[in-house]
C-alpha cells in the first residue's frame, strides 16, 4: 500500500484554524468574556512562548489557565507563589529511599514538570525562587545536583501577578521579564459579563469542557502545529517594519522617537521582535494566510513590547505607559496600509 496523500499547505492551514477557533470556543464555554486573552494565551502556546497575565484577584485568570489545558489534552501543574516557597519546592529534589534494603538517592520531581504550569501571583516569590524558574522558562529544562531534567514539550508557563498589592511583593527581574512572549492585562468584566459570571457560578447548571486531543496524542499533535506556525512566511519590507520598530523603541537607536528618549531607560531585545515574528505567525494562520501582513504585525506589538520597556523615573512620575509610548511609536512609523 502506497503512503497517505501529504495534506496540502491549505488543508493544513485550515486544520489549525479549526483547532484553534475549537480550543477558543470550548475555553469560552466556562471563561465569560477575555477572548482577547484567551487568544493570547493560546497564541502562546503555539509559539512555544510563556505568558505573563496582569489582573485583579477573582477575574478567572486560574480558571482560565487550567481550562485551557484540560481543553486540549495537557497535563496541569499550579505554584502558589509566596514568600517562603524554596526552589526546591519548584523544580524537586533527591530523597533518600530504601529497596531491598539497599539506600539511594530518588530525585522528586516538583511542579514544575508539567505541560501548563501556572505560576500564580509570582512576583510575591522571592528573586531566589524566581530565578529557578528562568531555566525552565528558556531551556525548557532543570538542573538538581549537577543532573538535568528535560521538560516534556510542549511546555509553557502562565504566569499572573497581582497589580494592586505592592506590599510583600519582589517585581520580576528585567531578566525574567524578557522570557515572556507576552504580557496581557485583565480587566474588570462588563455588566453583562458579569451578569452572566453570576448566573454561571451561583446556580445549579455546571460547564463543563470537551477536550479536543486525548492526552496520549495531545503533545504530538500540539507540536506537530506548533512546527506549522515556523513555516509561515515573512517578506523582507515586514522584517524591516519590525526592525524599525524595535529601533524606534531604544533609546539612541536608529529612528528613536522623541517620547522614547524622553521617557524610556532601555529599549526591547531581540527577543522582542522574535516574539513579534512568531505571534504574527499565529495571526496569519488565523487569518487563513501562509504569510504575515502588517496587520498581524501591528496586532502583537503593544502586547508583545509593553513588559520590555524600561521606562525612566520622568515617565513614572507624569504616569507614561508603556503601551501610550508603542502607540505613538506606531504612528510615527511610515509602512504601507492595506
Amino acid at each position: 500500500m502506497g503512503a497517505a496523500p501529504q495534506a496540502s499547505p491549505d488543508q493544513r492551514v485550515a486544520e489549525f484554524r479549526k483547532i484553534f477557533m475549537r480550543a477558543e470556543q470550548e475555553v469560552g464555554r466556562v471563561i465569560v468574556g477575555h477572548q482577547d486573552v484567551v487568544r493570547k494565551l493560546l497564541t502562546a502556546l503555539f509559539s512555544g512562548g510563556h505568558i505573563l497575565i496582569e489582573g485583579v484577584p477573582g477575574l478567572g485568570k486560574t480558571l482560565m489557565c487550567k481550562t485551557a489545558a484540560d481543553t486540549l489534552g495537557l497535563s496541569f501543574k499550579r505554584i502558589q507563589f509566596t514568600p517562603d516557597l524554596m526552589p526546591s519546592d519548584i523544580i524537586g529534589t533527591q530523597v533518600l529511599t530504601e529497596t531491598d534494603g539497599k539506600r539511594e538517592f530518588q530525585f522528586k520531581p516538583g511542579p514544575i514538570f508539567a505541560h501548563v504550569v501556572l505560576g500564580d501571583e509570582i512576583n510575591r516569590a522571592t528573586p531566589k525562587t524566581q530565578s529557578a524558574v528562568l531555566e525552565a522558562m528558556e531551556e525548557h529544562q532543570v538542573t538538581v545536583f549537577g543532573v538535568t531534567y528535560r521538560l516534556e514539550p510542549p511546555y509553557i508557563v502562565l504566569a499572573t501577578q497581582n497589580p494592586i498589592e505592592l506590599e510583600g511583593t519582589y517585581p520580576l527581574p528585567e531578566a525574567q521579564m524578557d522570557r515572556f512572549l507576552f504580557k496581557v492585562v485583565m480587566g474588570p468584566p462588563k455588566p453583562d459579563e458579569l451578569r452572566e459570571i453570576l448566573n454561571r457560578t451561583t446556580g445549579t447548571q455546571t460547564h463543563k469542557t470537551e477536550a479536543i486531543f486525548k492526552p496520549a496524542t495531545a503533545a504530538h499533535e500540539i507540536e506537530t502545529l506548533k512546527a506549522l506556525v515556523r513555516e509561515v512566511m515573512v517578506a523582507e519590507p515586514l522584517e524591516r517594519y519590525i526592525i524599525a520598530v524595535i529601533g524606534a523603541c531604544t533609546p539612541g537607536g536608529p529612528g528613536t522617537i522623541p517620547e522614547v528618549s524622553q521617557y524610556l531607560r532601555f529599549g526591547p531585545s531581540p527577543r522582542g521582535a522574535q516574539a513579534i515574528i512568531l505571534s504574527a505567525k499565529v495571526n496569519a494562520l488565523l487569518g487563513g494566510r501562509v504569510s504575515v501582513s502588517y496587520e498581524d504585525i501591528d496586532d502583537a506589538i503593544v502586547p508583545c513590547l509593553r513588559h520590555r520597556l524600561l521606562r525612566n523615573f520622568q515617565a513614572e512620575a507624569e504616569n507614561v505607559s508603556t503601551e501610550s509610548i508603542l502607540e505613538q511609536v506606531q504612528k510615527r512609523l511610515k509602512r504601507p496600509r492595506a
